[in-house]
């Protein structure tokens, strides 16, 4: 049986770590408002860049550009696989989501593919496995700029317009609410047509159809506009994960101040039956020698 002071050092330990989790919680939840507020800002850009894109795509042929050329997927055919993690942890099973999605799309694709990784956990995992690893950015998270999703986008980009991989797609968690995070598997590269034209709007009977004059030409616009979608693309994923790793740290910060409580009042009922038990003991040595005597 421990004694009282082990266990009021349990307690005691126990209690101090509650408090981390508390303010951990809380600084999760000020940033979640945060990165929330970030996806809201960005968008109506990204929205409207579409809408730019359709309407220049009408006016060109959009087979000229090379990011948007399909190519046949055969036995040789490479695909880079961008995964998008974290770079702490303590958030539950958010990384683990990720990686688990990524290696079961490298495990069911019958094309070889090569990695690049967002994120320290994500590095940690696949430096320690035998996967090919193109390129790799860690600590962006904590000062997330465009300047990092466009980084990563020229790498993409690069590598797509060489020959280097015939496709490129992305791997991250998509934020649904503060308790719901979806892995997204989604191509990035080659732009589906489908992705371009997302962003037409029908036009309103009685409205008259405006045409536009553009300067430089429609097909310097696209050629411009399209490796900046790219980017954006890769932003929104950015910005997405980060908002889906301050929600799943929360959740599981809560979960862990909860449990803290019960372990708490486990602790301090066992610890309260040991007093107990010691000083009934000690009144019964005290009357046996009473009687002794």
């Amino acid at each position: 049986m421990p004694s009282l002071i082990d266990l009021r050092r349990r307690v005691r330990a126990v209690k101090n770590t509650q408090q981390i989790t508390k303010a951990m919680k809380m600084v999760a939840a000020s940033k979640l408002r945060r990165a929330q507020e970030r996806i809201m800002n960005a968008r109506p850009y990204a929205v409207q860049m579409q809408r730019v894109l359709s309407n220049v795509a009408g006016r060109v042929d959009p087979s000229i550009h090379p990011l948007l050329t399909e190519r046949p997927l055969g036995p040789d055919s490479k695909t880079l696989v961008i995964v998008v993690t974290a770079d702490k942890g303590l958030c539950g099973s958010f990384n683990t989501n990720a990686i688990k999605g990524a290696t079961s799309y490298v495990a069911g694709n019958s094309q070889p593919c090569t990695l690049g990784l967002v994120g320290r956990k994500g590095r940690e995992y696949f430096a320690r496995r035998d996967y090919a690893v193109a390129f790799e950015q860690v600590n962006i998270f904590h000062r997330l700029q465009g300047d990092d999703a466009r980084v990563i986008a020229k790498l993409a980009i690069d590598a797509f317009t060489n020959g280097e991989v015939d496709r490129v797609m992305l791997v991250y968690n998509e934020f649904k609410s503060v308790i719901s995070q979806r892995v997204v598997v989604d191509q990035l590269l080659p732009i589906s047509r489908e992705d371009v034209d997302a962003g037409a709007t029908a036009p309103v009977d009685g409205e008259p159809q405006v045409d536009y004059l553009y300067e430089p030409s429609p097909e310097a616009i696209f050629h411009a506009l399209l490796p900046r979608f790219v980017a954006v693309q890769i932003y929104r994923a950015l910005l997405e994960s980060n908002a889906a790793f301050f929600a799943a740290q929360m959740t599981a910060m809560d979960t862990a101040v909860k449990n803290s409580s019960e372990m708490i009042a486990s602790l301090t009922l066992y610890m309260n039956k040991v007093r107990q038990a010691a000083i009934t003991r000690e009144i019964i040595e005290v009357v046996s020698g009473a009687e002794a005597l």
